[in-house]
């Protein structure tokens, strides 16, 4: 039978069971003889900037209009920062407590060791030819579907409409009038020209969309590491001599400086350009700063390839509930339930549907320029178990290529080797 057929007969069963009022969910993969109801556990990261939009709030929403309808099943839900998500679900899972689901920042450590569903035990065929290509390409090992994508953002360069109005300048479009437009910027007392934040918070990200603008990348075209590639190294002395060693990315060497301190100064002010993804619209906006985006130049115009970044949603095997989390997802990322996360944490939709909906919906023209970014992103090498300790070491290293007297040459082919002995 076909794996559509099969995803009808047990939405149907389930659904039959719920109308019946009987307490017990038929066919359904690990549930206790007796036990009356199935409660699955999900550790989801936290979106939100205060307790009145924290992801909690978002879950519990959609928690009580999923169980209303599903008498069933239960969805025990607990959200976690950004800071100790991760590791919460490590220590689970090292404990041999896995959840049945995890929203998490990386797949591809669990997916190797043979502890997640794939999403085709999960989902039905058209669900899964739901997700936007480049994501759900990027959420695969070996062309398996591990990492389902649940929220996508792609990067753009952002700058001061002010500052650069009070200095007669136009958004650039090559490197040569980034640097030139950091000049005068500079040389109006401007502290933070261009910022360039290679700090450990998210260097790799930073990184990245330089080395895509010149025409490089982590890996190349077959997914093989290139990180030393003459092109990247090309793109580090570029920055070291043309931005660094001019003094036009401000007080704070690159290395020591991190994107949230990095947001913060544009917010005050004190930035006149920087790449940011959707999250500092908002936060510009509420300190009054009037900004404008372009696509990141590139050495010789508009960037091929922008950066994407995609958070994914796992499922673990260990408590046998394939049935009832397939269930779930299928309500999860309903078109509805996608453009809801998504307007409400200035994120793209993973999803077509989604994506057409916003594309066209006069109340997302902000977050417009990013969706229009993401057909043509290119994401971090998140599929391979040896990226995290890559990037890692990017966070470390990087700040020291484009330090004065850094070595752009010798630290790439420090962290290429890192990334073949990694693998």
């Amino acid at each position: 039978m076909g794996r559509l057929s099969v995803r009808r007969r047990r939405t149907g069963t389930i659904a039959a069971v719920s109308a019946l009022g009987m307490t017990a969910v038929l066919g359904g993969c690990g549930v206790g003889s007796g036990s009356g109801e199935v409660t699955l556990k999900l550790i989801a990261a936290d979106y939100g900037d205060s307790a009145a939009n924290s992801s909690q709030k978002y879950w519990d929403e959609l928690v009580k209009e999923y169980e209303a309808e599903h008498s069933g099943v239960k969805i025990d839900v607990s959200v976690y920062s950004w800071n100790d998500v991760d590791s919460k679900v490590k220590d689970l899972v090292d404990a041999g407590k896995a959840p049945d689901m995890a929203q998490i920042g990386s797949y591809a450590d669990y997916g190797d060791k043979g502890l997640l569903y794939k999403a085709d035990d999960l989902l039905g065929i058209r669900e899964q030819a739901d997700f936007v290509s480049q994501l759900a390409s990027a959420g695969r090992i070996n062309g398996v579907q591990y990492g389902m994508p649940f929220a996508a953002s792609t990067r753009l360069l952002f700058y001061n409409k002010t500052l650069f109005a009070d200095a007669g300048l136009t958004p650039p479009k090559t490197w040569k009038q980034l640097a030139a437009d950091a000049e005068v910027l500079k040389a109006a007392g401007v502290k933070y020209p261009y910022a360039l934040p290679l700090g450990p918070e998210e260097a790799q990200a930073e990184t990245m969309q330089w080395l895509l603008s010149g025409g490089g990348g982590y890996v190349d075209s077959v997914g093989t590491y290139g990180i030393d590639s003459d092109e990247n190294v090309a793109t580090l002395t570029w920055l070291r001599d043309e931005l660094v060693g001019k003094g036009l990315t401000g007080p704070v060497a690159p290395g020591n400086l991190n994107r949230a301190a990095a947001f913060s100064a544009f917010a005050a002010g004190d930035v006149g350009m920087l790449n940011g993804h959707p999250s500092l619209m908002k936060i510009a906006a509420a300190k009054g700063v009037k900004f404008g985006m372009v696509p990141m130049p590139g050495v010789d115009g508009k960037t091929k390839n922008s950066m994407g970044v995609a958070d994914w949603m796992t499922a673990f095997k260990q408590n046998g509930h394939a049935e009832q989390v397939g269930d779930f997802l299928d309500f999860v990322y309903s078109e509805k339930n996608v453009l809801s996360f998504s307007r409400e944490y200035d994120l793209l939709p993973v999803t077509n549907s989604a994506s057409s909906a916003m594309g066209s919906a006069s109340q997302d023209t902000d977050l417009k320029p990013f969706l229009d970014a993401l057909p043509d992103s290119e994401l971090p090498p998140v599929g391979k178990t040896s990226w995290a300790s890559v990037s890692a070491a990017v966070k470390k290293r990087i700040g020291s290529a484009v330090s004065s007297g850094g070595n752009p040459s010798e630290v790439l082919r420090a962290l290429q080797l890192t990334a073949q002995n990694a693998e």
